[in-house]
C-alpha cells in the first residue's frame, strides 16, 4: 500500500508539471511571446495549486474517494487540454481567458492531490518521514517531467498525444486504487464504472491522436493540412490549396509557394550584386532551401554555409519530393554545407569570414528569436563579414510594423555597418522589408552579373524598392539589446493591432 501511494505521488507530480508545460508551450505557439506566456501560465498554475491546497482542508469525509475523483478529473481535463486548446484557438474571441481558466482549474485539482495524499498516508508514516517521502517523490516526478517533455514526448508524440498519455496515467492511478481490494471505498461499482469509462475514452483518443491532431489543425487553417510536426524548437505545419503550398512555423506564415520567388529574389540578388565576385556565402536561417536555390545561379560561388536551428526543417525540405521540387533540390548541392545549430552560438565558435551573409530568420515574435536581431548578434555577424562584403536581413513589414522595421535598421546601423533599406510587395505577406548592410559606404548594387532568368526582380524594380512613402518612412526607435528586447515589444504591439 505504501509503495503504491508513493509511486502515485511521483506519477501525479509528473503529470501535473506536464500539463503546465503543455499549456505554456501551446500559449507560446498560438499567442507568441514565449517568456510572457510561460511566465503567466506558471504564475496562474502555481497560484491555482495554492487555492487547491487551501480548499483541501474543507474535505472532512471520504478523503480517499475525493482523491480518486480528483485523479479522474485531472486525467480528463489535463488529458484533453491540448485538444481543447488547438480546437478552440480560432473559434473563441476570449481564447486567452479560456486558456487561463483551463490551466487554473487543472492547477486547483493538482493542488488538492498532495494534501489529500498526505492525509491518506498519515497513519502509515511518522510525520517527518511522511513529509520527506512525499516531497522527495514529488520533486523526482517534476525532474522526470522537465527532462522527458522536451527530449522525448514532444518530438516523439506531439502535444496532443502527450497530454492524453499523461491523462491516462492519472486515471490509471485512480483505477489502481479502485480495484485494489485492500483499499476500502464506498460505491465501489460506481467508481469502477466511471474510472473505467474515463480510461477507455482517453485510451481511444490516444490511439486516434494523429487523426484528432489533423482534425484540429484542419479547423485552424483555411487550407488542407498535409504535414504537421512538433519539434523541440517549433511547430511545423504545411498546408496546400489549388495554387500551392504554405509553410507555417508556430502558426505564423513563412512562405507561400505561389509567390515565394518574389521574396527570395528580393532577398538574394541585391546583396549578391553589392559584392564583386562573391565566393563564400553564409545563410543564417533559410532551412527551406529557397535562398540556396537563388544563390547557386551565380558561377563565382565556391561554398555556401547554411546554419538553421531545426534539423527537421532541413531534413523535410531535403527529403520530401514535393518540397525539394520547390527549391530545385538545392539542399543537395555539392557546394552547400548544412549545420543545425543556434545561429548566435554558431557565430561565437566559427572563425571563418564570408563575402555575403543572408539573415533569413523568422520574425522576432518572441524573445528567443528577438535575440537574433540584437546589436550583439549583428556585431557577431559583422565580425564574419569580409572587408568588402555585404549582408542582408529580412526585416518584417514596414507597413504593418514600421517601428519594428526601423528598430532593426537602427540596431544594425549602431554596430557600425552602413545600411540601405528597401522593401517590396509580396501578395501573401503584403509590403515586406529588407536591409542591406556593409562595412563600406553605402553604394548601389551592380546588377550586370545578375542571372537573366529571374521571374520578378530587376534593376528597375530595385530602384522603386528603395523609395519609402510617408506612411512607412523612418522612425526613431530604441536599440534592440539583449537586456531590453525592445524589438519584440514593438513587433507584438504592432502586429496585434493590425490583426
Amino acid at each position: 500500500m505504501r509503495i503504491l501511494f508513493l509511486v502515485s505521488v511521483a506519477v501525479i507530480a509528473t503529470c501535473g508539471l506536464i500539463y503546465e508545460l503543455i499549456a505554456g508551450t501551446l500559449a507560446s505557439y498560438l499567442l507568441g511571446d514565449s517568456i510572457t506566456q510561460f511566465s503567466t501560465i506558471i504564475g496562474v498554475y502555481l497560484f491555482s495549486m495554492g487555492i487547491g491546497s487551501y480548499f483541501s482542508k474543507f474535505v472532512q469525509k471520504r478523503i480517499l474517494e475525493t482523491f480518486i475523483v480528483v485523479e479522474i478529473l485531472v486525467g480528463l481535463l489535463g488529458g484533453f487540454s491540448s485538444t481543447l486548446l488547438y480546437s478552440l484557438f480560432n473559434h473563441l474571441e476570449s481564447f486567452q481567458f479560456f486558456i487561463y481558466a483551463l490551466i487554473g482549474t487543472i492547477g486547483i485539482l493538482v493542488g488538492l492531490e498532495i494534501p489529500l495524499m498526505m492525509r491518506i498516508l498519515k497513519d502509515e508514516f511518522d510525520f517527518k518521514d511522511l513529509v520527506s517521502h512525499i516531497f522527495s517523490f514529488d520533486y523526482a516526478g517534476a525532474l522526470l517531467a522537465s527532462l522527458a517533455f522536451p527530449l522525448f514526448f514532444v518530438p516523439q508524440m506531439g502535444l496532443i498525444k502527450t497530454s492524453l498519455f499523461f491523462g491516462i496515467l492519472n486515471v490509471l492511478i485512480a483505477l489502481l486504487l479502485i480495484f485494489n481490494r485492500k483499499v476500502k471505498i464506498q460505491r465501489t461499482r460506481t467508481f469502477q464504472l466511471i474510472g473505467t469509462t474515463s480510461f477507455i475514452v482517453l485510451l481511444v483518443a490516444f490511439v486516434l491522436g494523429d487523426k484528432i491532431l489533423r482534425y484540429t489543425e484542419d479547423m485552424a487553417y483555411d487550407e488542407k493540412v498535409i504535414y504537421s510536426k512538433s519539434t523541440p524548437y517549433q511547430r511545423i505545419t504545411l498546408t496546400s490549396d489549388k495554387n500551392g503550398t504554405k509553410l507555417f512555423l508556430n502558426g505564423n506564415l513563412q512562405f507561400y509557394s505561389a509567390d515565394e520567388y518574389r521574396y527570395h529574389e528580393a532577398l538574394v540578388h541585391p546583396v549578391m550584386s553589392l559584392v564583386a565576385n562573391p565566393k563564400k556565402v553564409l545563410i543564417l536561417g533559410g532551412g527551406d532551401g529557397f535562398a540556396v536555390r537563388e544563390l547557386i545561379k551565380y558561377k563565382t560561388i565556391e561554398s555556401i554555409q547554411l546554419v538553421d536551428l531545426d534539423p527537421e526543417m532541413t531534413r523535410l525540405f531535403k527529403r520530401n519530393p514535393q518540397l525539394s521540387a520547390l527549391n530545385d533540390s538545392a539542399l543537395f548541392h555539392p557546394k552547400l554545407r548544412i549545420t543545425n545549430q543556434d545561429a548566435f552560438i554558431w557565430l561565437k565558435t566559427n572563425k571563418h569570414v564570408y563575402d555575403v551573409i543572408l539573415i533569413d530568420l523568422p520574425d522576432p515574435s518572441n524573445f528567443s528569436l528577438g535575440k537574433l536581431y540584437t546589436d550583439q548578434f549583428y556585431k557577431a555577424v559583422g565580425e564574419h563579414l569580409t572587408k568588402n562584403g555585404a549582408l542582408v536581413v529580412q526585416s518584417t513589414s514596414p507597413f504593418v510594423a514600421p517601428k519594428s522595421y526601423w528598430c532593426i535598421a537602427n540596431t544594425l546601423q549602431i554596430t557600425g555597418l552602413k545600411i540601405l533599406p528597401y522593401h517590396t510587395f509580396i501578395p501573401s505577406f503584403g509590403d515586406w522589408g529588407y536591409l542591406l548592410a556593409s562595412k563600406q559606404a553605402t553604394r548601389q548594387p551592380d546588377f550586370s552579373k545578375m542571372p537573366s532568368n529571374l521571374r520578378f526582380f530587376s534593376p528597375d524594380a530595385f530602384e522603386s524598392m528603395c523609395y519609402f512613402p510617408k506612411d512607412v518612412a523612418y522612425r526613431t526607435t530604441e536599440i534592440n539589446r539583449l537586456n531590453n528586447q525592445a524589438l519584440v515589444h514593438y513587433f507584438e504591439t504592432e502586429w496585434n493591432q493590425f490583426q
